[in-house]
């Protein structure tokens, strides 16, 4: 026997293996999906929008868009009021604007009023407005606000309507109060 090297019949030896380890396969946890909804371009909406996650206008929308992520795409147009933790806008949007971050491409037309927590414009954008600093942060809408007893609530909340007057040289006013201006602009 040898203490440097095996002899030849040590070195041909099978050894038994120990039996292999179970492996368990770990998957990394699933991240939930990113919702994206587009309206495409020639398509108009008139009224309101919730999304959880990004909103991308193609098309023209005439109402409330309240989402994470808000993309006006370069041609689309948006006339309302936006809340988005994230505006970028690329084609023409008239109304009011609340997004913590808000990025004005080079062929936005923007008129309106802009809050803001952080707002870049590039060169050739067009803005007519006004820009102030937010308070406080612009939050994402709730999976709670996209269900259906939410969209009723939020439909059926009362509305404020105008009338014109002919008598009152074309000045709208609430219909609330419609009796007593109307008395008011005839008398």
């Amino acid at each position: 026997m040898s203490y440097f090297s095996p002899n030849k019949t040590d070195r041909n030896a099978v050894k038994p293996q120990a039996a292999p380890e179970p492996r368990v396969e770990t998957k990394p946890a699933a991240k939930p999906q990113e919702t994206m909804s587009a309206i495409g371009a020639g398509v108009l909406i008139t009224g309101n929008i919730v999304a959880t996650g990004t909103v991308q206008v193609f098309g023209h929308v005439i109402g409330d868009i309240h989402a994470a992520r808000l993309v006006i795409c370069d041609g689309a147009q948006v006339e309302g009021k936006v809340q988005a933790q994230e505006a970028v806008i690329e084609g023409k949007f008239k109304g009011t604007l609340h997004a913590n971050s808000v990025k004005l491409q080079a062929t936005a037309f923007v008129e309106g009023e802009v809050y803001n927590k952080s707002l870049s414009i590039e060169q050739n954008a067009q803005f007519e407005g006004i820009a102030r600093r937010l308070d406080k942060a612009v939050d994402a809408p709730s999976t709670a606000q996209t269900q259906p007893a939410a969209a009723i609530a939020y439909a059926t909340a009362p509305a404020t309507a105008y009338a014109v007057d002919s008598h009152a040289n074309g000045q709208a006013y609430a219909s609330a109060a419609a009796d007593e201006r109307r008395q008011a602009w005839t008398s």
